[in-house]
């Protein structure tokens, strides 16, 4: 899909000055849709932390079982060894009134058949409780075992995303203060540019600078192929009034979206899979565009790097 979309915003910027509202209009269902899909993945990644709070929760109440059976197991054994000291008193009392009365005997031996009988039982209940404690222990080991995996699992994608972070940041070091950010938050990597590093007012077409700053990113990229690559363009409120080959905030702002996505496309090393360009015209500001500053940090592209989640979902239905 990503591959259709890139060639169709590629053949709209080849013929935009022939471009029909029927494309138009495609393009941006299209990237409606790729928005969904992104939201989807946000949940996806919620829903998958939901889930390890949920098993640490059942873990927790297996813990909470299992040392029930111990006390259960523990006041089976004490009730035990009471029962057998009674028994053993009964003997002795059995074999100094054996020399005295028949009838003495006949009581004791009724009452230590009783007995007899009540600690065959109770070692019958020990027995089962021990086996159902051992299978609460080996369910136990086996979910602890899955939750340790599956933490194991989020924290290397943790540390990467770190690490991913770390060496853009060491990549993109020259462009400091010159409109580029790089950050992480909840679980993903945001590389914002704003745009007087990369475009020239209404224009979508990358200078030189800008194109530098984009090709050492893509060098980074191109190590971590297991990255999904959202590049976004944002606009400030001001409506467009340029080339009348574009229809205003939005389609400029997908424009330039796709621009950076054409030059990192030029990095054979990229898998074009995943890459994905979206315009998100001035509805996404992240400064107020009251002033000229705010209006400038508006004017960005955002890159926005997820880790997949393929492993961690394999976990969880295996669990």
């Amino acid at each position: 899909m990503i591959k259709k979309i890139s060639l169709i915003a590629l053949t709209v910027f080849t013929l935009s000055s022939c471009v029909s509202k029927k494309i138009y209009t495609d393009l941006e269902d299209k990237y409606a849709n790729l928005k969904k899909e992104n939201r989807r993945l946000t949940d996806d990644l919620e829903s998958l932390t939901s889930d390890k709070t949920k098993l640490t929760n059942d873990l927790s109440s297996l813990q909470s079982a299992y040392d029930e059976a111990v006390k259960e197991r523990d006041q089976l054994r004490s009730d035990y060894a009471a029962t057998k000291t009674n028994l053993d008193n009964l003997k002795a009392s059995y074999d100094a009134l054996e020399k005295n009365s028949s009838a003495e005997i006949a009581k004791n031996s009724k009452k230590n058949r009783e007995l007899l009988a009540q600690l065959e039982a109770k070692e019958q209940a020990l027995a089962a409780e021990n086996a159902r404690l051992e299978n609460l222990k080996k369910e136990l080991d086996s979910r602890s075992k899955r939750v340790a995996e599956l933490e194991s699992v989020i924290a290397t994608k943790d540390a990467n995303m770190r690490a991913l972070k770390d060496a853009i940041s060491k990549a993109l070091t020259n462009f400091e203060g010159k409109g580029l950010t790089v950050e992480q938050r909840d679980g993903k990597v945001y590389v914002s540019m704003e745009n007087k590093l990369l475009f020239k007012s209404g224009s979508w077409s990358v200078g030189t600078e800008g194109r530098k700053a984009v090709q050492q990113l893509g060098n980074v990229l191109a190590e971590n192929p297991d990255i999904a690559i959202l590049i976004e363009g944002h606009t400030d409120d001001v409506p467009y009034k340029g080339s009348a080959q574009l229809s205003g905030n939005w389609d400029l702002s997908t424009k330039r979206a796709t621009a950076i996505v054409n030059i990192l496309r030029e990095n054979v090393s990229i898998n074009p899979e995943n890459l994905t360009a979206a315009g998100r015209g001035e509805y996404a500001p992240i400064a107020s565009n009251d002033t000229a500053e705010g209006k400038a940090k508006n004017r960005r592209i955002e890159v926005i790097l997820t880790p997949k989640l393929d492993e961690i979902s394999k976990l969880l239905n295996d669990i």
